[in-house]
């Protein structure tokens, strides 16, 4: 708790400075957040670049040189990179964001996905949330801070990465040219949540992600025909084996992240699983809090490893016994476990030499981000500032976003979105996704604030 005593101090400290108002045009973010839904950034299209121009365009009508912006095409994608130059010698501070959106059929929507739309108080559209919301608010408030002739300490550099839903390439890119960053403020992390009466219950500042691995059990015999079965069946085998992956829990464990957020997360819960929450973050071997919290799909996540099998392939022919069967393992690996160590616990677990587990070579993992003084007090301030004394809840995410390259490069990674919203208008990744008009001018200040904060 000395940790916590710390952050809320220098927190509180940094609260109490003035606040700057009206930091960029609301309208004009709109515009740009409209733009963007109107470009269908999703795989295989090539209109990532396109989106990248636009941004660039923006930037550059703000005053940006050509020299300060820089879009890299990488295969039909590309990354984009916008400098705001900084007077001292510090370590540049980067601002992390992804161009392109999950695939959308418009025969399932009420709307065309790709022609923005403002109705009732929303725009809706592909992207209009993840992540095109908190890209243009970021957009925004550098136009704006370029055109004041702001001067910070520390550069600000914005990247966008441009297929952060798929393979993860561009992100890669980034993390290897930019690794030497202070540390990274992420709009595609973190955020504030709205009950359903309207009034916002807390927010999040995510500063870790659970590594996603999969994993391979494969088992092979030489098969033969039906009619003369044997000891060996690779199906019966592989089935063993998933049996024994299903019913094992991995270790509980915990960071400074869910020592410090779970207690206030049980508070904001109440009941039996705030409750257990509390008694977790006390003590995390308590048996009983652990059982409850494990019952509970919502936090199962936060207490360590989960593995789950997810695909099954098996045999090749009615009449004959299989040659060969497979399963994939998914994993989510809390952080700073290797990805190694969990796939020899599951080859452990198994305990049948028959079964060969193989590791996807795609995965990455990292390790959670400290909770830096500096950073929690700057988003205090700022998410204080629209919610006076609204709870701020360190998280660790079960999914990845392109923080996790650049954690695994040594750079700390901050989800400090701008977005607030109610759970019941979350539609990422859905049908007719939207994002609250209301939202946008709340959403700037908390740009605007942070990257005056951060970058003296």
């Amino acid at each position: 708790m000395r940790l916590l005593s710390a952050l809320l101090v220098s927190a509180a400290m940094l609260a109490a400075a003035p606040v700057h108002a009206k930091p960029a045009d609301a309208e004009t973010a709109k515009k740009i957040l409209k733009d963007s839904v109107a470009i269908p950034t999703v795989e295989g299209r090539g209109k990532v670049p396109e989106l990248a121009a636009y941004y660039a365009g923006v930037l550059k009508a703000a005053g940006y040189a050509d020299s300060d912006i820089v879009i890299t095409p990488i295969g039909e994608t590309a990354t984009f990179a916008a400098t705001l130059a900084g007077s001292g010698k510090g370590k540049p501070i980067v601002l992390l964001g992804h161009m392109d959106v999950v695939e959308a059929d418009p025969k399932d929507w009420a709307r065309d996905p790709f022609v923005p739309v403002e109705e009732n108080g929303y725009i809706f559209g592909r992207g209009s949330e993840d992540n095109k919301f908190d890209v243009a608010m970021m957009v925004a408030v550098m136009a704006e801070l370029k055109k004041e002739g702001f001067k910070p300490k520390r550069s600000i550099i914005l990247l966008l990465s441009g297929d952060e839903e798929t393979s993860m390439v561009t992100t890669r890119a980034l993390a290897a040219k930019y690794k030497d960053a202070e540390f990274a403020l992420n709009g595609d992390g973190g955020g504030g949540l709205i009950g359903e009466d309207g009034k916002p219950k807390y927010y999040g500042l995510q500063a870790g992600e659970k590594t996603y691995a999969d994993y391979v059990l494969e088992v092979t015999n030489p098969g033969g025909h039906s009619s003369r079965p044997s000891d060996t069946n690779a199906i019966v085998q592989l089935s063993n084996a998933l049996a024994k992956v299903g019913a094992y829990r991995f270790t509980p464990q915990q960071n400074e992240l869910t020592r410090v957020g779970m207690p206030i997360v049980a508070d904001q819960v109440g009941g039996d699983i705030g409750a257990a929450l509390k008694a977790f973050a006390a003590n995390p071997s308590d048996a009983k809090a652990i059982a409850a919290i494990r019952a509970d799909p919502e936090y199962v996540g936060q207490i360590g490893t989960t593995c789950v099998p997810t695909l099954v392939k098996g045999g090749h022919a009615e009449n004959a016994l299989p040659q060969r069967a497979t399963a994939n393992i998914n994993c989510r690996i809390f952080p700073g476990v290797s990805i190694e160590a969990v796939r020899a616990e599951l080859e452990k677990v198994i305990a049948d030499p028959a079964v060969k587990v193989k590791t996807d070579p795609d995965a990455t993992a990292s390790d959670a981000s400290p909770l830096r003084p500096d950073v929690v007090a700057a988003v205090t301030k700022a998410v204080h500032a629209r919610a006076p004394g609204l709870p701020i809840i360190p998280s660790m995410s079960a999914g990845a976003t392109d923080s996790l390259h650049f954690r695994a490069v040594g750079v700390p990674s901050y989800g400090v979105a701008g977005l607030f919203s109610k759970a019941s208008d979350s539609y990422a990744h859905g049908l007719d996704e939207r994002a609250p008009v209301a939202a946008i001018a709340p959403a700037l200040a908390h740009w605007d604030s942070l990257l005056r904060d951060l970058s003296k």
